[in-house]
Order: C-alpha cells, then structure tokens, then sequence
C-alpha cells in the first residue's frame, strides 16, 4: 500500500528504487529465468487448486485440422488442403468424445475429468467446444509462438492459462490428467505424446489410458 503513496523525487524516479516484482525490466533479465519458470510452475496449478480441480482428461493434435464442412483455411497448397479436408473427422471425434467426458465430469460438479487442451484451434478448439456444448467447463494452456497462437473461443475465460516455457506447459498437462487422447497432428503432437508414454514406461507418472485416433 505505501508503495502507491512514494514521494516523486530523483531517487524514487530511478528504475533501480522500483519494488523488484514490479520492475518488469529486472524480472526480465536471463537471471531470473528460474523465478520466471517456478511462477509458470505456481500460478495455473494455484488457480486450479482454488477452483477445486482435481483431475482432467487431456487432449492432444493437431491446431491445423478443420472443422467438418469448413475450410482447410491452414493449407499451403492443394494436398495440403486435402489431406486436411480428409483428417477434418478427427475434429469431430474429438468433439464427441468432450462432450462425453464432460458429461461424466458433471456427476463430480466439474471437479474431475475436466478436459484440458492446448487452447489454441483445430483439435484443442474442438476438445473445448465439446464441453461448452455440455456447459462444462474446460482448461486451455497456450503457448506464446512466434505467430501468436490466440486461444479458441470455447475455452473458459478462468481456466484458459498462458505460457512461455513449453516445459512447464507440458508439466501442467500431465500434473492432473487421469487419461490422455490424442489425434493426428505435428511436431508438436508428437513430442507431448511420446514425452507422455516415456513418462508412463519411467514410472515417472503413475500409468493411465493413452487413447489414439487414426494411424
């Protein structure tokens, strides 16, 4: 409180007098790169934890499949387009299955098997809006990329998260998941899933379903 109330002079003018959490400038410097990770690690799991989270069921694949009957609107050429067009059923699927575990997470008031993507389009938006559909609510961790990946919609605007570090990302998709499924996607599909399965065969995480759709 007193902090708002600082005399201005050339001493509390200078950037060095600011209160170090509120010197955006400090807080940025590669040194605090481990305070910068434990805040990713603490805030999400800080605001779960009082909204009463206790499990989720995670989604995974790809940001660039369409929806059914929409554009292929991330095609970079005609085969592109295709092939997205012919993966546009795993939208769908996901969709449905949302919906489904969402129903199921009603019957413990939305405290588990609450759904978690990415946050961002394609299958993450369609994880998302199978629980909207329902009036469930669900979980989005985005990531900064060098194209801003905007979070979808159908995320709950209380439970839809920003990161920086992937790391610490990908710790908070698993932290809570009771199960995992996952559809065709990129890079980024892949390292989750197979991060995922080595953690299972490591004993690192304790064993849960990985459901896989498509080839």
């Amino acid at each position: 409180e007193k902090a708002h109330h600082v005399p201005s002079t050339p001493q509390t003018m200078s950037p060095v007098y600011r209160l170090a959490f509120t010197d955006t400038d400090f807080m940025l410097k590669p040194e605090l790169r481990p305070v910068r990770l434990q805040l990713e690690l603490l805030k999400p799991d800080m605001i779960l934890d009082e909204r009463g989270i206790v499990s989720t069921v995670v989604m995974f694949g790809g940001a660039r499949i369409p929806e059914p009957g929409g554009d292929a609107w991330a095609a970079k050429n005609a085969q592109q387009a295709e092939r997205l067009t012919s993966n546009a059923k795993y939208y769908e699927e996901a969709r449905i299955f949302a919906r489904m575990v969402s129903s199921y997470s009603a019957q413990t008031l939305h405290r588990e098997f609450v759904v978690c993507t990415g946050g961002g389009p394609g299958v993450m938006e369609a994880g998302s809006r199978g629980a909207a559909d329902v009036g469930a609510p669900s979980i989005g961790l985005n990531i900064v990329l060098p194209h801003e990946q905007a979070p979808n919609e159908y995320v709950t605007p209380e439970l839809c998260f920003n990161f920086h570090y992937f790391a610490i990302r990908k710790m908070h998709f698993l932290k809570r998941a009771m199960a995992l499924v996952a559809c065709p996607g990129g890079f980024g599909t892949l390292d989750e899933l197979f991060e995922t399965l080595t953690l299972i065969q490591t004993r690192k995480i304790e064993p849960f379903p990985v459901l896989l759709l498509g080839r």
